[in-house]
C-alpha cells in the first residue's frame, strides 16, 4: 500500500489538486484521501479505484501462477 500511496500523492500533486479537490472529484470522503496517502490498509478497494480512475492511473495485475490460466477453463 505504501507504493500505491506514493503514486497517488505524486499524481494528485502533478494534477494540481488538493486532497479535498481529489475527494470531491472522486466522490469519496476527504479522510479516505488522507488515509490512502498515509498508506493505511483499511481503505476500501472500491474507493481506491475511484481515486485511481480520476487520476488516470493504470493498474496492471500480474499473476504469480505459472502456466496459462486459460487452459484450465
Amino acid at each position: 500500500m505504501k507504493e500505491i500511496s506514493k503514486i497517488i500523492k505524486e499524481h494528485r500533486k502533478l494534477a494540481g489538486l488538493s486532497q479535498i479537490d481529489l475527494a470531491n472529484l472522486s466522490g469519496v470522503g476527504k479522510t479516505t484521501i488522507f488515509d490512502i496517502e498515509k498508506g493505511k490498509e483499511s481503505v476500501r478497494f472500491d474507493n481506491l479505484l475511484k481515486v485511481i480512475d480520476i487520476l488516470n492511473i493504470q493498474i496492471k495485475l500480474v499473476s504469480s501462477v505459472k502456466g496459462d490460466l486459460d487452459e484450465e477453463s
